[in-house]
């Protein structure tokens, strides 16, 4: 699975590059433009260590972000499906705050929680929360009636049980979310790294920017992408390791 995930990665990254050769040649567009293959070699040589360990460390917070997420969102859904109510009114609020987008709402953030850890951990955080929420909200909401008939026909049903019971009949789509949140997780952390933190790839992505080097931009989307792949595989590893303990019980 790895080696098929990062095979596919090489794929699609090579004919992106593929493509911005072929604008640079067929418009001639100059190495100022769009670095040749030599230049984009040598920036990927020299600055391939910073960088790594600037995804790293990108990765780092986004792994916590979406672990943050995770829990509110399970939270949340479980407290949305007591009453009709409280889950309308939960999957109203969610609607109103994902309305906003992160680059309006970011600035406050950083206002109240500086420019380091705490800030970039929450903006991660509220990116992969809302796709979570929504799916977790339908599949703890959604009774599972065989089941769930015997236990509250024989007075042992509890709220615990109840979400448990719910949880173990739709864990491949709680995986299937969960494994799907994780880019965005990855999106949210580079997006508040690149809007004002110091450090992360993010960071780095903007110091190419006001330096118009394209070349260190296409090295860090490289490594970026090398980075989600292996956080990708390791979550459908353990969601497919999880499933099959389930099943033998």
């Amino acid at each position: 699975m790895l080696l098929r995930r990062i095979y596919q990665f090489f794929i699609i990254y090579l004919l992106g590059i593929a493509l911005l050769f072929a604008l640079k040649y067929t418009l001639r567009l100059s190495d100022y433009v769009i670095p040749s293959p030599d230049e984009i070699w040598r920036t990927g040589r020299d600055y391939a260590g910073p960088y790594l360990l600037a995804v790293l460390n990108t990765l780092a917070v986004a792994i916590l972000g979406h672990l943050l997420s995770i829990c509110l969102a399970t939270a949340v859904a479980v407290l949305g499906r007591l009453t009709a109510w409280v889950g309308s009114f939960i999957r109203t609020a969610a609607y109103n705050i994902q309305a906003y987008p992160i680059v309006a709402v970011a600035p406050i953030i950083f206002i109240l929680l500086g420019d380091g850890l705490a800030s970039r951990l929450l903006i991660a955080a509220m990116i992969c929360y809302f796709p979570l929420l929504l799916s977790f909200i339908g599949i703890f909401s959604e009774p599972v009636s065989d089941i769930e008939h015997f236990y509250e026909s024989t007075r042992r049903m509890t709220w615990r049980l109840q979400v448990k019971i719910r949880a173990f009949e739709n864990i491949h789509k709680l995986t299937t979310v969960i494994v799907g949140s994780a880019t965005m997780a990855m999106v949210g952390t580079i997006v508040a790294e690149f809007i004002a933190a110091t450090a992360g790839i993010g960071y780095s992505i903007r110091i190419a920017l006001y330096q118009s080097d394209l070349a260190k931009i296409l090295v860090a989307l490289f490594l970026i992408g090398i980075g989600t792949s292996l956080y990708l595989v390791g979550l459908e590893r353990a969601g497919n390791a999880l499933q099959k303990r389930l099943k033998s019980i």
